[in-house]
């Protein structure tokens, strides 16, 4: 594996430092000695394979050495000062930027999750290699995830597709994406990761003949005008398919690239040359062409893409680029290392790694974790939309976008006093969805109020909304203040505390210090703004001082007692419902059942005795039986074998909006012979949303009714409340 990792190294870096490499071998094969993975393979092999990951994406020599030498400090005795005095600070340094990050446990607790996001961050910005590596290690360890359980197996791919290859895609290294979402799916829908790798193989050999005489007649035309190019089919990724599949609701015949084709050539003139005889020949499909040569992704991918009815009347992709772009297509931010002098130009690096600086600010400025998640989510992992100023300038925002998120991106002054927007020439309301191309123009007054506090549910962009909080947190504090006590004390009384207990003066100094605030009225003001959730303050003081407060179940009773099922609709009986389930050592003891879970036999349920009422029987999946402060208070449930009763359940509808769907909504429920309870229906540009609440006797009539719903073409996502 080392003489592979040299002859690799110098195939791109003749004047590599091989002797630092041979090195950190040396000390690796010794450190971790005796050591096995859990495949019973020797432990050297995972560090070898991440140097070699990175070796492919032709990294400097560093950064290989610290891949070497990744797990040293972590897993054996090797102390950090030593590597330092063998290895020099560069290479200690990124040894230590990725342990650090590997002591990251991403626990279910998005709150967690996103400390933990925060400190990979900050090591990302100090050095960027550290994240490579670090992508590296986990592609390896997905490589080899089949040895692992299947419960972690799960959980690893989720946080792979959830973390990682945002990060690989961010950072447009593509060859490391794709093959991490591609394994992750095999592990999270096993069966349909292998029904689509099925469909594909299926029609193969006729795809390739297809493609191939494609390319000999595209290659033939173009050794005609003169342009020299490389012509190949281009590689399908399965994940990519299988979301375009499942999020847009489209068949396999509907994906429009999986017959593909690559042309990389020598100069930028010639990819618009190429793209001219594409178009000559076959017939493009209108708004499947995109310039990203003009306008670069932001992860600095350039490519022509157009889609175009080929020979046999089948649509095809044609991608073009130049051999620079190409290497940027794979390698991303790798592609622009320099071997001897370090990055070539820094100050295009800096450029690069913008958005970088930017999470970084937010990270200071957002005090709550969840919304530092959220801002992640948005800023990090979205797709973008381009738009222009009047002036011909190309803004990046991220999709869904709307003109506040223009004006704030211009200049906060222009947010701030902006009264309206005109999209290439007619005006548009404020919330209106800004589309690529796009031409934005603000229309600003002197005399204008402010921002209002609406902007904050409208505008997409963690920019635009940081700007409009710090207006608020500046210009209204006193306003902020008042705004943030009545906040808090709502958010009391919906959880059934005693204001008089929980928000005690020396409570509320304890929770502004750990929130990184100088006063109560800091605190306050930022609650009012919007710069931190009351609920996340409440959590702060009943964590701390839950023995001083001895919260009882009070909390959870009051609650229940809130949500609990009033009798049901007229045609049901009653008595019926309380005879379906046994109570475990009692008899003739009075049932509810609880709307907030709404159970139906073949459910697995637990009780919960509440004072004067009997008991109420929720899922054991249920949020406030995971969060019941008495456990106690639980007792087991069943359900009686035999029970004609009727159970409220509740669904939850996401669709395209189109003319007649309400019709075959209520058709299909009708068609079930289920009685629908209420139906609450709201639209939102193109996409309907139902909310549906009707009767039904077990969950295998609930299965069977979702699945006859999914039939129906428009819909998205079904699930149950």
């Amino acid at each position: 594996m080392i003489n592979k990792l040299i002859e690799k190294v110098l195939s791109y870096n003749k004047d590599a430092d091989i002797e630092t490499i041979k090195r950190a071998h040396a000390i690796a094969v010794g450190a971790h000695e005796g050591q096995k993975r859990v495949s019973g393979e020797d432990y050297i092999i995972h560090p070898m394979e991440v140097a070699l990951i990175l070796a492919e994406l032709q990294l400097d020599v560093p950064t290989i050495t610290a891949a070497i030498l990744h797990d040293v400090i972590e897993d054996t005795s090797y102390p950090f000062e030593d590597m330092k005095e063998v290895f020099g600070d560069e290479i200690a340094d990124l040894v230590d930027g990725v342990t650090k990050i590997s002591k990251l446990e991403f626990k279910s607790k998005e709150e967690q999750q996103a400390e933990n996001l925060r400190k990979m961050i900050i090591a990302m910005a100090k050095d960027i290699r550290v994240i490579m590596i670090k992508l590296a290690d986990r592609l390896h360890n997905m490589r080899t995830l089949k040895y692992m359980p299947e419960d972690k197996q799960k959980a690893k791919a989720q946080e792979t597709l959830d973390i990682y290859s945002p990060i690989a895609h961010r950072l447009g290294i593509s060859k490391i994406k794709w093959e991490l979402e591609d394994i992750a799916l095999r592990y999270l829908d096993e069966p349909g990761y292998y029904d689509l790798v099925n469909k594909v193989a299926q029609k193969r050999e006729v795809r390739e003949k297809y493609i191939k005489d494609v390319m000999d007649i595209l290659r033939e035309k173009l050794t005609d005008v003169g342009i020299e190019a490389d012509i190949q089919g281009r590689p399908k990724h399965f994940y990519s398919i299988y979301r375009k599949m499942y999020q847009q609701n489209r068949s396999f015949e509907e994906i429009y690239d999986l017959i593909a084709v690559r042309v990389v050539v020598n100069s930028i003139k010639d990819c618009y040359g190429v793209l001219g005889v594409a178009h000559t020949m076959w017939k493009p499909i209108p708004g499947r062409f995109k310039d990203y040569i003009a306008m670069p992704k932001p992860n600095m991918y350039q490519s022509l893409h157009t889609t175009v009815i080929g020979p046999k009347g089948d649509p095809f992709e044609i991608q073009i680029r130049t051999w620079d772009m190409h290497r940027t297509a794979e390698f991303g931010i790798a592609a622009h290392w320099k071997y001897k002098e370090g990055i070539e130009d820094s100050d295009n690096f800096e450029e690069k790694l913008v958005w970088l600086r930017q999470i970084l600010e937010w990270q200071r400025e957002l005090q709550d974790a969840n919304e530092f998640m959220e801002t992640l989510k948005v800023d990090l992992f979205t797709d973008e939309v381009y738009v222009f100023t009047p002036k011909g300038d190309v803004i990046e925002l991220p999709k869904g976008s709307c003109p506040l998120d223009f004006a704030y991106r211009i200049h906060s002054d222009i947010g701030n006093r902006c009264i309206g927007a005109k999209i290439n020439g007619k005006i548009v309301p404020l919330n209106y969805t800004l589309q690529n191309g796009d031409i934005v123009e603000v229309l600003t007054a002197s005399h204008s109020h402010g921002p209002s506090r609406d902007w904050l549910k409208i505008v997409k962009s963690s920019h635009a909304r940081n700007k409009i909080k710090q207006y608020f947190k500046k210009d209204k504090k006193e306003e902020n203040i008042q705004k943030g006590k009545d906040l808090l004390d709502k958010e009391v009384k919906r959880q059934g505390l005693q204001q008089s207990n929980i928000l005690k003066h020396n409570y509320l100094e304890y929770a502004a210090n750990k929130s990184n605030y100088n006063t109560v009225d800091d605190l306050y003001a930022s609650i009012g703004y919007g710069g931190i959730k009351p609920n996340f303050i409440i959590q702060k003081i009943k964590n701390h001082f839950k023995n001083e407060l001895n919260l009882i179940p009070e909390v959870t009773i009051t609650e229940e007692v809130a949500i609990e099922q009033k009798p049901p609709k007229k045609g049901a009986d009653y008595d019926k419902l309380e005879k379906a389930v046994k109570v475990s050592g009692f008899k003739n003891m009075a049932v509810r059942f609880s709307r907030c879970c709404n159970p139906v036999p073949g459910d697995k349920i637990v009780g919960y005795i509440t004072r004067g009422r009997g008991v109420s029987v929720h899922r054991t999946d249920c949020v406030n039986i995971r969060n019941a402060d008495d456990v106690g208070r639980l007792i087991d449930v069943e359900w009686v074998k035999y029970t004609t009763a009727s159970f409220v359940s509740e669904i939850n509808i996401k669709a395209r909006d189109a003319k007649g769907l309400l019709t075959r909504v209520t058709t299909v429920i009708s068609d079930q012979n289920i009685s629908i309870v209420s139906l609450n229906v709201k639209t939102d540009q193109d996409y309907a949303y139902f909310n549906v609440s009707f009767e039904v006797k077990s969950t295998r009539e609930l299965n069977q009714l979702i699945k006859k719903l999914n039939k129906i073409p428009e819909i998205i996502t079904i699930y149950r409340i």
